[in-house]
């Protein structure tokens, strides 16, 4: 059996290695930026990519959406309360190109912007606004990252802050705040029942001072109740409105 020579099979490995380096194969979401000779020509993709070995160098960049998540961090409010932070970004990349060229790691540097970002807002803010108005604190964040990634060739669509740790002390404070809130409003619904309850009864006071014969049935109403559930004798007084019809027709 003959054997091919030592040159042939430097040659065939050198055809596949020229071969490797310039066929590429892109997915849907990824786009290659290319540089030939260290300039900039063009962004390509998806799909089969041929280029120059040895003198095209091509960069794959992802353009899915990254969800990033930022360390939490120290942050003091403009209360002056001590609150550590976290939250999570999520961005994607539009100008492949930019995101290469602008900035060195353009990941990490969103990273690091959007931690700086979330210590401003924040530390300019005050608890309460933290706790009740994150909506509004995220769309806060969203705009001013966004602005600056922009540049970068990157948009970032959304900032959530996840979580807010308290101090222990601050958490208990808050307890008893809540806890005296809702003494608070139950106090004040049970008074509001006391006066609604109060107003009822002098409508129904007046109502019976000016119809004499309604005060006379309520009684008689009352009477009734009495006999129904009692059994044993029940002696009350007569009413003077009752025998006055009686004593009216006598004297006539």
């Amino acid at each position: 059996m003959q054997t091919l020579p030592v040159s042939a099979i430097v040659i065939l490995f050198f055809f596949i290695f020229i071969l490797s380096s310039a066929i590429r194969i892109l997915r849907e979401y990824e786009r290659g930026v290319v540089f030939r000779l260290g300039r900039l020509i063009s962004v390509r993709g998806p799909g089969l990519i041929i280029l120059i070995p040895v003198i095209d160098k091509m960069v794959k960049v992802s353009l899915r959406t990254v969800v990033m998540d930022v360390p939490p961090q120290d942050i003091i409010t403009e209360d002056n309360v001590s609150i550590k932070v976290n939250a999570v970004v999520y961005f994607r990349v539009l100008q492949p190109q930019k995101a290469i060229v602008e900035v060195e790691n353009y990941l990490v540097a969103t990273s690091q912007f959007s931690q700086t970002t979330l210590r401003s807002v924040l530390g300019q803010s005050e608890l309460d606004d933290l706790l009740s108005q994150r909506e509004k604190i995220n769309q806060k964040l969203q705009q001013i990252i966004d602005t600056h990634t922009e540049p970068w060739g990157i948009k970032v669509s959304n900032v959530e802050v996840k979580q807010i740790d308290l101090p222990q002390e601050m958490q208990r404070a808050m307890a008893k705040q809540a806890e005296a809130e809702r003494e608070r409003r139950s106090k004040v619904i049970a008074a509001e029942g006391e006066y609604q309850a109060s107003q009822r009864l002098a409508d129904a006071a007046r109502i019976l001072s000016e119809q004499p014969s309604a005060l006379t049935l309520r009684y008689l109403q009352t009477l009734r109740e009495i006999a129904t559930e009692n059994n044993s004798t029940t002696i009350f007084p007569v009413p003077i409105d009752l025998l006055k019809p009686f004593l009216n027709k006598g004297t006539t």
